[in-house]
């Protein structure tokens, strides 16, 4: 500990070296944590568990919610196929179907039967009966509402469509944090796909192993329709139809590489102009007593501080932007909520401090390699 407390006072001696070491090492992590906080949240979005028992029933051939066509009376057949615990159907109005930072999406669905369907989702603000109660009530997604600055009683108008906000929801679903939840007879008029149509149906089975076979026995059914169906897990339909997404987010990865690479340099280059700034000083602390080891911890030390306070000046700050902004990417009708975890705080705060110590290896092995009466002369 008196080896870090030493470390920390050669820190303070140079306030602004360090202020601007700081101060980079923070924004290199604050690119690195925004750019882990995107791949987290994509990672959520698209890889299966355990838990995942819902599926997606979508039209044939169709991608953009404006050309998916299905028949409300489907929804009569799927519920009688074994394994199907809940079907509910599903109008979708979006007002970009390409990859977009601000996607507005309206889910039109019967509006006694969306409790039953999702009992986890809670309303925080408004009333789910004055949603029951008026034909163009809104429950919106608390990341949506933040979005947009809408409270219960607001007038909202997009895509065509203006409804009254009843209430603001909150779900272990993104899903359902990003998106307007309307009636559905008033968004089929509203969006003149005309009565009896929907988008999609959401299917909900027994036991995630049921999935597939569930899911193909749906397809079957409509094989030889006029509207034949695609099923899949909400999940693999995130991953297959938002793609041109998953591709812009699989690019960031390069960014936090940049970023990493840029912090190492930063602080290597720090601590060896430190350890090149005090030759001599060193040399004197070694005939004090001063080991070589010891004061290439010191100098290890000093990078490590340096890391850290960066770090967590830097991934803190990605988390509360995060937190506050409520980011979203849209694709197709589906959303990426861009959310915080503590997964992706913790391991940036251990990434900042490895960097840290790492950059200081080859500064502290400059500082004891050099003889000491050479140290004394110079």
């Amino acid at each position: 500990m008196k080896i870090i407390g030493l470390a920390w006072k050669n820190l303070t001696r140079h306030r602004l070296r360090s202020l601007f070491t700081i101060l980079g090492v923070a924004a290199g992590m604050f690119l690195y944590t925004s750019v882990q906080t995107m791949q987290h949240s994509l990672a959520v979005a698209t890889q299966m568990n355990a838990n995942d028992t819902t599926l997606v029933v979508y039209r044939e051939n169709r991608f953009c919610p404006m050309t998916s066509r299905l028949p409300e009376h489907y929804e009569t057949t799927i519920r009688k196929i074994d394994g199907v615990r809940e079907v509910i159907p599903i109008q979708i109005a979006v007002n970009n179907c390409g990859a977009s930072l601000d996607v507005i999406t309206f889910r039109g669905v019967p509006p006694e039967a969306l409790q039953q369907y999702s009992p986890e989702m809670d309303v925080v603000s408004g009333s789910y009966e004055e949603f029951l109660s008026r034909s163009d009530a809104a429950l919106v997604g608390e990341h949506f509402a933040t979005r947009r600055g809408l409270q219960p009683g607001d007038k909202f108008e997009a895509v065509g469509v203006n409804v009254h906000v009843a209430g603001i929801i909150r779900s272990d679903s993104p899903q359902d944090m990003n998106v307007a939840y309307v009636h559905l007879p008033f968004l089929q008029q509203a969006s003149k796909v005309g009565l009896g149509v929907v988008t999609q149906f959401n299917v909900k089975v027994d036991a995630a192993g049921d999935l597939d076979a569930v899911a193909n026995e749906i397809d079957e059914t409509f094989s030889s329709d006029q509207q034949p169906t695609h099923t899949r897990p909400e999940k693999a339909f995130f991953a297959e139809t938002a793609k041109q997404m998953i591709e812009l987010i699989s690019f960031t990865r390069w960014l936090g590489l940049g970023a990493v690479v840029a912090v190492l340099g930063l602080v290597a280059n720090a601590v060896l102009l430190i350890v090149r700034g005090r030759v001599k000083e060193t040399a004197i602390l070694q005939t004090l007593g001063f080991s070589r080891s010891q004061i290439a911890l010191m100098v290890v030390s000093e990078g490590a501080l340096l890391g850290v306070i960066g770090g967590l000046l830097g991934v803190l700050g990605s988390a509360l932007f995060f937190s506050w902004k409520a980011f979203t990417l849209g694709n197709e009708g589906l959303t990426l909520a861009l959310s915080p975890s503590t997964t992706v705080v913790v391991s940036g705060l251990l990434v900042a401090l490895g960097l840290g110590l790492f950059a200081s290896l080859y500064p502290a092995w400059k500082a004891t390699s050099k003889p000491l009466v050479q140290s004394l002369n110079s």
